[in-house]
């Protein structure tokens, strides 16, 4: 079934000699059907601005602008894909702009307006950060109200992860202290052109009003990320140097100076944040 009125994308990719370059971390994902599917889970589009970054020939550009976004933001780092973008900001006047660079150093805020989404096929390279990075502003609640975004299945169960399993670890604590996260769509190896090696999932996580447990951000972040860098250590080796009383600090937050990071609920974490940040 065909989305608009533009022609199938494996004929825009053969007519702009389009292929995926792995350097830039592309895999295009073609069937239109698939990238209207990935911008439904993204919720009600109609008045929001939406950020892309990676559109690459514009799957899901297209499936977001069907699917009624006010406007889409595309961030895209490959100079090949301007043309077949211009054909979609031409069938849809005025609500898709196009900024050619890398979205590590471009500030989309100039260019959108509350409500604000953030929906991406994620490049596999720059995935993570990018996460990271909307996850940790300086002012929560954030400009963004909701990120759909896609990766490998392994980093999306890594966001996602309970305490306890092998997934667990300073992406889990980061995205669930301040999101509701869940997987909302599984994609195989073959959807795309190229095929990866692994599987991709897409994972929606909503922006809360306020982080699930106080704590410092900046504190947090150090506690995690000792923690975790050190998996295999018991908390009181991997978190020393972090505090002089950390044995203490550990007790007191109701946390086995033996135990390990895995095995650590967000709670916890949050309380521990709270008496270093104290003490």
């Amino acid at each position: 079934m065909a989305i608009d009125d533009l022609p199938p994308l494996r004929d825009v990719i053969a007519r702009h000699n389009l292929s995926a370059r792995k350097a830039l971390g592309q895999n295009f994902l073609l069937d239109l059907n698939l990238t209207a599917k990935i911008a439904r889970a993204a919720g009600d589009l109609a008045g929001a601005d939406v950020l892309e970054v990676g559109p690459g020939p514009g799957g899901l550009t297209r499936g977001l602008l069907a699917e009624g976004a006010r406007r889409v933001l595309a961030i895209e780092k490959d100079p090949r894909c301007q043309p077949a973008l211009a054909e979609i900001a031409e069938a849809y006047p005025g609500r898709l702009q196009v900024i050619e660079g890398d979205a590590l150093e471009i500030d989309p805020l100039e260019h959108l307006s509350p409500p604000i989404k953030i929906a991406a096929n994620l490049p596999y390279n720059v995935g993570t950060e990018l996460l990271v990075r909307w996850l940790t502003p300086k002012v929560w609640p954030p400009v963004w109200s909701t990120l759909t975004l896609m990766f490998q299945r392994e980093v999306a169960e890594r966001i996602v992860a309970a305490p306890g399993s092998k997934a667990y670890g300073r992406l889990a604590v980061v995205a669930q202290w301040r999101t509701d996260a869940r997987i909302v769509m599984s994609l195989p190896p073959g959807a795309f052109t190229p095929p990866p090696k692994v599987s991709s999932a897409v994972v929606h996580l909503t922006a809360l009003p306020e982080p699930r447990y106080p704590a410092d951000p900046k504190v947090l972040e150090r506690v995690v990320a000792k923690a975790f860098n050190q998996r295999r250590k018991m908390l009181r080796a991997a978190l020393k140097g972090l505090h002089p009383q950390i044995e203490d600090l550990l007790v007191e937050a109701g946390i086995a100076p033996t135990e390990r990071a895995e095995q650590i609920p967000l709670e916890q974490f949050c309380a521990l944040a709270r008496l270093v940040a104290a003490r």
